[in-house]
């Protein structure tokens, strides 16, 4: 099915997270809670400036990914 050899899978499988993995998992609800203060407003860059205002030194590439990991956007204007 997956195309991988039994012992690719099993070791993928008892291989720790990584420290991007544990980041990412710590931001993803602080994320969350900013973009629904915001009504679903808030893109990636408004999601950094206050990631930055809360303490958290984040870049914006990674709030980009992370959103769209996650399904959310911000409200398109025009």
């Amino acid at each position: 099915m997956l195309e991988l050899s039994p012992s690719t899978y099993f070791a993928h499988k008892k291989r720790p997270k990584s420290a991007r993995r544990l980041r990412d998992e710590q931001l993803m609800p602080v994320m969350e809670e900013i973009h629904a203060e915001s009504d679903g407003a808030y893109g990636a860059r408004r999601i950094t400036r206050a990631l930055r205002r809360k303490g958290v030194d984040v870049a914006r590439c990674t709030v980009e990914r992370l959103m769209d990991e996650l399904g959310r956007e911000g409200v398109i204007r025009g």
